[in-house]
């Protein structure tokens, strides 16, 4: 297969769905010469906050010199993203050969009568063949889903088994309390391996510990970070680790204010992955916190009027943007964009967020068979706030956005994060064309510019 004929066959193959179960991917992996075995992974689970969490260890691995994989999904920009070795992403034609591999033994399985492997089952099995060809040192491996019947816990070499943020999410294949959630997620811990916590509920935290056994565990406390000095383009903080290291004026370039929390447990992990071998000076930890990138994480897209994108698509995540919100924009006038899936608890989402927002646009997420309609987000949020108008494309809602808004604004597009990178790139391509002296590519005044 070619690239094209791969990702059309991806597409066909999505009808599967998510099927929960270890066996179909361990099956997989093993008529492929299970090149997960010699390998070494940082594996993170977790309901909010694994991908930056992620994006930072990878970053400070990188700059030590480590050869590093990465996976993660959903993708933020690019499909080919979720597969990446030292910043670089798998390229096409890499990709569409190991899918022409996993794809014969996936189809042979299904000949032969077994169950026929998911589109995340086979991606994952394509990722393990690639960072195994890459020779790296260590992959730094995201759970989709859960964690004990996530398919990418078939591996046995986890150096630490790391956990974000765990709140109320996936419920109808997890659980609906808090205790069976992390108890799926507690499913990546290995023998052998390190565990560390970020900032817990108490019920998750001993749960945690629980599991964890007689394995070294360690987690991050809120009294242990000191003196933040949030920011938008920048943020400082210090803290001391559980192993008693003290650092000072750590800094990192991601905005929001759960950002520093994320960070502290990406050092956590450091110094775990340094008692297993792999060493870092604090210089290169210092400078690996400080080039971390994770996109639509209160990202900052443009500016005057102030345009952020986040992917809080939860409720745990939307109190955090409320958070965000309220600190960094006290006394601002904000205009929401947001699109949601139909599985999420948009609802929730609503009644945390709806009270700082002068006006609420939504939109529908292209291309998702599990897109909420803007139509029906729209009278869900009607139900809570006066102003809201439904978009009938992104390209709309920008319009909108824009024209709705003045430059002393701010404009916050929240939700699912599979319409973001759209939107993203509409709010890219608009902002180089008024660079341009306000000028479009025709020559003639931008259509919003005389709006701000």
């Amino acid at each position: 297969m070619n690239y094209r004929e791969t990702m059309e066959y991806m597409e066909e193959m999505s009808r599967l769905g998510s099927v929960p179960g270890l066996e179909s991917t361990a099956e997989l992996c093993r008529r492929l010469g299970d090149p997960q075995e010699s390998l070494f992974f940082v594996h993170i689970a977790g309901t909010n906050g694994k991908g930056s969490v992620l994006a930072y260890v990878y970053s400070i691995l990188r700059t030590a010199g480590y050869r590093a994989g990465h996976y993660s999904s959903p993708a933020v920009y690019a499909y080919r993203e979720k597969i990446q070795v030292n910043g670089k992403e798998i390229l096409a034609r890499e990709f569409a050969l190991l899918m022409s591999l996993v794809r014969e033994e996936a189809d042979a399985m299904a000949a032969e009568g077994l169950p026929h492997p998911t589109v995340f089952e086979m991606e994952t099995a394509a990722a393990f063949l690639y960072f195994k060809e890459q020779h790296c040192d260590i992959v730094l491996l995201e759970c989709g889903m859960g964690g004990d019947l996530d398919a990418t816990n078939i591996v046995k070499n986890t150096l630490v088994a790391a956990f974000s943020s765990i709140s109320m999410d996936h419920m109808a294949f997890l659980g609906n309390t808090l205790s069976e959630i992390a108890s799926h997620k507690a499913g990546i811990i290995k023998p052998g391996a390190e565990v560390v916590s970020g900032i817990q509920q108490p019920e998750v935290l001993e749960l945690l510990k629980r599991r964890a056994g007689d394995a070294a565990f360690r987690y991050v406390s809120r009294e242990r970070l000191d003196n933040i000095k949030y920011g938008l383009e920048k943020q400082r903080f210090d803290y001391v680790s559980e192993g008693g290291i003290s650092y000072r004026h750590l800094e990192i370039s991601l905005s929001g204010v759960i950002q520093p929390e994320n960070a502290a447990l990406a050092v956590e992990i450091m110094e775990a992955l340094g008692r297993k071998g792999f060493f870092v000076t604090e210089k290169q930890l210092r400078t690996g916190l400080f080039l971390a990138k994770w996109g639509y994480r209160f990202e900052v897209a443009a500016r005057k009027p102030y345009f952020i994108l986040d992917g809080a698509h939860n409720e745990d995540a939307a109190k955090r943007l409320s958070e965000s919100i309220r600190f960094y924009f006290t006394n601002k006038k904000i205009l929401y964009i947001m699109g949601m899936l139909k599985d999420k608890e948009y609802e929730k989402v609503i009644a945390h967020t709806y009270a700082y927002a002068e006006q609420i646009v939504t939109v529908t997420p292209p291309g998702q068979a599990r897109a909420l309609s803007g139509h029906e987000l729209a009278r869900a949020a009607s139900e809570y706030h006066p102003k809201v108008t439904e978009a009938a494309s992104l390209e709309e809602a920008v319009e909108m956005a824009y024209l709705l808004a003045q430059k002393d604004w701010v404009i916050i597009a929240f939700g699912s994060l599979s319409y973001l990178g759209a939107l993203g790139r509409l709010i890219k391509d608009r902002s180089e064309k008024h660079d341009r002296s306000g000028k479009d590519k025709r020559g003639r005044q931008a259509a919003f510019g005389r709006h701000r």
